[in-house]
């Protein structure tokens, strides 16, 4: 006896209050992206595996670790996509979009990597990703930073999540600074990690972000970026600063923040929250001015962030559930044809209409009130004799007898204005016209 089909390991199935509270995040994204001006933008799920290994640095876990890397039959080498950012920038480069420099995209989408699953964590989720690409401007990081602002605010998670800031400087501040910091953690070597020795040849500007007990003395103890930063870059950040506090946003300065590759320059951000547990950033970016040379295009300046809309989906309320708001229950074969012609007219009328394929009107009835709909059309041959149907309110108990030609209208007026499409009142005189099926029902009947 074959084993029943499961999940693969770190893959999800959503339905109900899980679908729901991802479409409102991901809706939420869309309503704000529209008024900063960011254009949608589509990539590739794939890529050459290139694209990521120069992007991301060979020694980065994503990379060394995480990737879903493979030959596909011609034998090129294909990675699923372990981030936006590298895909987005390798299309600046090969689709010629550097004549729309300074360009704001925005793109939502699945993300692999393989790693261990935990909460609001899987090998296959979903980020929301912004991106300003072409412009060295502080303004573009405080664009950037008020966007995300936003978006947390329409999804009402604001109040509980933390803007933590720093700079990493521009290339001389950064070289210096890891200079010192080199020299600081070859001087206690000893005491480090394995995970840390690791880095310290290739990246140690990661060597701040451990978690291991044995590097946290160390590493709190490190130099601190202030004490190298140019006077360029000093500028930088204080505009960045000085841009956030005009626009209302709320900051904390976190001089421990670091992204470890070369090409991150200037700002870097997080977005924490304590209310999912140690894992506690839900949106995260950066300024990466060097990301496109090491793709192999001309220096092009650039910032962005992402955010796991699994993570944003638990902290957000639930949503109120989708629902129809008219349950069609028609009595015999007749009325069946009919019925079926008044739900595409109600449809089309932008009011959410559906009917049970099947059943006694005791069923169809159940299944009208089990569905959430506010009303219920009862359609029956007597009914449609007389050009007209009975209309029942599933709240009150109310019924009354509507005429057919007047049922969308009735319907469009009646249904709240967020309960259905804005075009529903407009399309009401349509579905109510001569011309249209449920005239035609009436007038056949």
């Amino acid at each position: 006896m074959s084993s029943k089909v499961q999940a693969i390991r770190g893959t999800q199935d959503m339905l109900g209050e899980q679908a729901e509270r991802f479409q409102a995040v991901v809706a939420a994204f869309g309503r704000v992206r529209r008024l900063y001006g960011f254009q949608r933008v589509e990539v590739p799920v794939i890529e050459a595996t290139a694209v990521f290994a120069r992007s991301l640095g060979e020694t980065t876990d994503v990379v060394s670790k995480e990737m879903y890397s493979f030959e596909d039959r011609g034998g090129e080498p294909i990675t699923l996509r372990p981030e936006f950012t590298a895909g987005i920038c390798r299309a600046f480069l090969s689709e010629g979009w550097q004549q729309h420099a300074p360009l704001k995209v925005a793109a939502h989408g699945p993300i692999f990597r393989y790693e261990r699953p935990q909460k609001g964590r899987f090998r296959q989720f979903h980020q929301l990703d912004a991106e300003i690409i072409g412009s060295d401007a502080p303004a573009a990081d405080v664009e950037l930073l008020s966007f995300a602002d936003q978006l947390l605010r329409e999804l009402g998670v604001a109040d509980g999540v933390t803007l933590q800031l720093n700079t990493l400087g521009d290339p001389e501040t950064r070289e210096a600074w890891r200079a010192a910091l080199v020299e600081h953690f070859q001087a206690q070597r000893e005491a480090l990690s394995e995970e840390s020795l690791a880095r310290l040849d290739k990246n140690p500007l990661r060597i701040l972000d451990s978690k291991d007990a044995r590097d946290r003395i160390i590493a709190d103890s490190a130099p601190a970026i202030d004490d190298y930063l140019s006077e360029a870059a000093a500028n930088f950040f204080a505009s960045v600063t000085a841009g956030l506090d005009a626009a209302g946003v709320a900051w904390t300065r976190n001089p421990r923040l670091v992204r470890g590759l070369d090409y991150y320059r200037h700002t870097a951000f997080e977005f924490v929250t304590d209310r999912l547990g140690a894992q506690g950033t839900v949106l995260a970016g950066g300024r990466y001015d060097g990301l496109i040379e090491a793709l192999g295009g001309p220096h092009t300046p650039a910032v962005g962030w992402a955010a796991g809309i699994e993570r944003l989906a638990m902290l957000i309320e639930r949503p109120e559930a989708e629902r129809i708001e008219v349950a069609l229950v028609p009595l015999g074969t007749a009325a069946e044809a009919a019925a079926l012609r008044i739900l595409a007219d109600l449809r089309r009328s932008g009011i959410a209409s559906d009917m049970a394929f099947r059943g006694n009107m005791k069923k169809r009835m159940q299944r009208a009130d089990s569905s959430g709909a506010r009303y219920a059309i009862i359609v029956g041959d007597d009914e449609l004799a007389r050009g007209e149907v009975a209309l029942k309110d599933l709240t009150s108990g109310k019924q009354e007898a509507v005429a057919l030609d007047g049922l969308a209208r009735r319907l469009a007026a009646t249904i709240p204005r967020g309960g259905h499409s804005e075009l529903a009142a407009g399309l009401a005189d349509h579905a109510a016209s001569p011309s249209s099926s449920t005239d035609r029902v009436a007038k056949a009947s």
